[in-house]
């Protein structure tokens, strides 16, 4: 049984069994055969259950409750239907998963006493499905059922709670202290290298600086759903590709609106050959991909790198570069210095920049010229390309870009113009998004 509605019972399971066990049997049906037969209506049953009887879940997000909460509640049941078959305990493994469970419900923020309900409606709903069937010669059959599964429920429960004293231990232990302090300190510009040996890290040649901007879940807008929950879990699963990927040798600071990620690339600082080694760029820009993916959405980054000395101005560097690509609209992804070079320059707080910015003034309360000379320059002025993304005849775009030229004397039909429009369009960008100081 897959737990997707099989329409046939599993093949005999040859694992052992306790000395002289017996399958109960309700009903004229053995009860493992009865539960595995039906784990996915009663996986749902249960969580259907938890939402009419414990509200907070309604705080979960959709995806989970339907996704991973019911996964987990079908493995339960296979547990539960391996005790039946065969007397003895289920697998370890099993209570490490509901250990794991509960200690993420336990950074969800959910209750002790919500959790540990769950294994218990669990439980009861797999009881009353089973026994429904019974018949007066079952007596017997189901008090060794029923203590079957106050054992089921009493190691649940104990590992459940161990679970989620785990996931509401304090982050700061001693590794996660050490490794932030390390952090701090590159960061500060200060000498770092005990920080480092506390941490039990080495300082490599140099650090890619990465600033992220992480997007809001649907999740987090969902109507019912607690957006605390859906951003620390929209978190964890960001956090954890970027671990997995950097084989946790990362230093983080992060939020769910985003933060800092920095990436030792290199041999260690004292190697010979460590200056000038290059960050792994191509690398980095496909592990965040991956990490925006695992989150569910999109990550916008400024990136720069430098040797341990110079962080706290590379990142500083990646902020702004962050900024401008925010302010410019580009796409979500890795970005460097080098991939904004006109931009950053053009939001500079000068003199120039404010200049620049009220060329195109004339055109601040004609919305559609704006947007018209903005679509015109991204499409390699094109006319017909302009006219087909904004659903407007090839005429209406020529009339269009006359009005602009006769409103600012810049002319986007001649070559001599187009540098000085495209430096103006940026400016102002940079003039009515917060300019980067």
């Amino acid at each position: 049984m897959t737990g997707h509605n099989a329409p046939h019972c599993p093949p005999p399971d040859t694992s052992a069994q306790a000395p002289g066990w017996r399958i109960p049997v309700i009903g004229g049906l053995p009860a493992d055969r009865r539960l595995l037969r039906a784990v996915r209506e009663l996986a749902e049953a249960v969580v259907a259950a938890l939402l009419e009887r414990v509200p907070v879940y309604h705080r979960l997000p959709r995806e989970q409750l339907t996704g991973e909460l019911t996964r987990d509640t079908e493995r339960r049941i296979r547990a539960l239907a391996h005790t039946v078959r065969t007397g003895l305990p289920a697998p370890a493994e099993e209570f490490t998963a509901v250990r794991e469970a509960a200690a993420r419900r336990a950074e969800e923020g959910l209750p002790l006493d919500a959790v540990l309900l769950a294994h218990h409606l669990g439980l009861e709903i797999c009881w009353e499905f089973v026994t429904r069937h019974a018949r007066d010669s079952d007596t017997a059959e189901l008090l060794v059922l029923h203590r079957l599964l106050l054992d089921q429920l009493r190691q649940a429960v104990t590992a459940a709670g161990a679970g989620y004293l785990e996931g509401r231990r304090p982050a700061a232990d001693r590794r996660y202290a050490a490794r932030q302090s390390l952090l701090t300190a590159l960061l500060a510009g200060a000498p770092a290298d005990e920080a480092a040996t506390r941490a039990g890290l080495r300082l490599s040649a140099g650090y890619a600086v990465l600033c992220l901007s992480v997007a809001e879940h649907p999740d987090e807008r969902s109507p019912g759903v607690d957006p605390g929950i859906a951003g620390r879990r929209k978190l964890r699963r960001l956090a954890a590709e970027l671990d997995h990927c950097t084989r946790q040798s990362a230093l983080t600071a992060l939020t769910p609106s985003g933060g800092l990620v920095l990436v030792p690339f290199g041999p260690p600082q004292e190697s010979p050959g460590a200056p000038g080694v290059e960050a792994p760029w191509p690398h980095l820009a496909a592990t965040l991909a991956t990490a925006s993916r695992a989150a569910g959405v999109p990550v916008l980054v400024g990136a720069a790198a430098a040797a341990p000395a110079g962080v706290p101005d590379a990142a500083a560097l990646a902020y702004e570069v962050l900024e401008v690509a925010r302010a410019f609209g580009r796409p979500p992804g890795l970005h460097r210095l080098d991939d904004v070079l006109l931009e950053y320059q053009l939001t500079r707080p000068t003199q120039a920049r404010a200049r620049l910015a009220a060329l195109l003034e004339p055109l601040a309360d004609t919305g559609e010229l704006l947007t018209t000379l903005r679509t015109h320059l991204g499409g390699g002025l094109n006319r017909r390309h302009t006219a087909s993304t904004l659903h407007l005849h090839p005429n209406t775009v020529d009339y269009r870009l006359r009005r602009i030229a006769v409103l600012t004397g810049l002319d986007p039909t001649h070559p001599a113009d187009i540098l000085r429009i495209t430096a103006a369009l940026a400016a102002r960008t940079a003039e009515q998004a917060s300019p980067v100081r």
